[in-house]
């Protein structure tokens, strides 16, 4: 499915992962478009990363900085992509934040999610 228009030109999602209990924990994020699908950098220490490896499903939805949620929620699927997937993500990314480009902000423990719709 194609991304949904409300998320479209946004500048934060809240990326909803959940726990094995069922419990739903929002995060607001950076993220990037490209071909229909969402990209989020992550660390591979974080609690999200954790979540999404358990649990696939997720849900987005606009907010602010702060995760306040501003429109609908979307159902869908995540995966954490192999390294040599990350060059479309990098570029979605980075496109849209020029801080991600800055180096000292990288980590040998950041990784790429991908979120299809569903």
């Amino acid at each position: 499915m194609p991304i949904p228009p409300e998320i479209h030109g946004q500048k934060y999602i809240c990326l909803t992962t959940f726990r094995k209990g069922g419990v739903a924990v929002p995060t607001p994020v950076w993220f990037g478009e490209e071909r229909d699908k969402l990209y989020v950098m992550t660390r591979c220490d974080s609690g999200k990363y954790k979540r999404i490896r358990n649990n696939p499903r997720v849900q987005i939805a606009p907010c602010t900085i702060r995760g306040k949620i501003t429109g609908p929620q979307f159902d869908g699927t995540a995966q954490v992509l192999r390294v040599e997937d990350w060059a479309v993500a990098r570029k979605a990314v980075n496109r849209k934040y020029w801080l991600t480009r800055i180096q000292f902000l990288w980590s040998k423990k950041n990784l790429y999610v991908e979120i299809s719709m569903e």
